[in-house]
């Protein structure tokens, strides 16, 4: 996973652009245990300053899933949005969410355990098939709306006897 180490000792203080394709085999490199298959693009921008690198990661593409309702796979798509502020300090550490202290002497950004993160956090808890539910995608919020299956009264009433239909004309 050489390819997703970044060099920092060289940068100059301004933005950078790298993009990144993620596919099968990075995770298969990650042990499949939360996404087996999946293919997406990433784009992040480093922003260095002296004391610390600010890093914004755009991530699009689609994880393939098991429907827990039907065990049907499916395509989850998905568009993430995540900052994070790399500071020099003495030591490595994650001080929250969104701040990670690297040490000065560190020579290279390994980003592939971040972007797993990333993919793993927007996977939804309940995985159900697009077919048994659509999705709300509010502004990539990737929200699950259910629908409740037609009942048998639904039927009845959608069904009418045609005797009936000719009575109702003579009203």
């Amino acid at each position: 996973m050489k390819d997703f180490n970044i060099n920092i000792v060289g940068l100059s203080n301004k933005k950078h652009t790298y993009r990144f394709e993620l596919n099968d085999s990075f995770f298969e490199w990650q042990g499949r245990q939360i996404v087996e298959t999946g293919a997406f693009n990433v784009d992040l921008v480093l922003d260095k300053h002296p004391t610390f690198i600010e890093a914004h990661f755009e991530i699009t593409g689609q994880a393939r899933l098991i429907c827990d309702r039907s065990l049907e796979p499916f395509d989850q798509h998905m568009r993430i949005k995540r900052n994070l502020i790399f500071k020099y300090g003495e030591e490595n550490k994650e001080v929250s969410e969104e701040i990670v202290v690297i040490a000065r002497d560190t020579d290279q950004l390994a980003v592939a355990q971040y972007l797993y993160e990333f993919i793993c956090l927007e996977i939804p808890i309940k995985k159900i098939h697009p077919r048994f539910g659509g999705t709300d995608d509010l502004e990539g919020e990737g929200r699950v709306v259910y629908q409740s299956a037609p009942s048998e009264n639904d039927e009845q009433q959608e069904t009418i006897d045609p005797r009936w239909e000719k009575l109702k004309k003579l009203k």
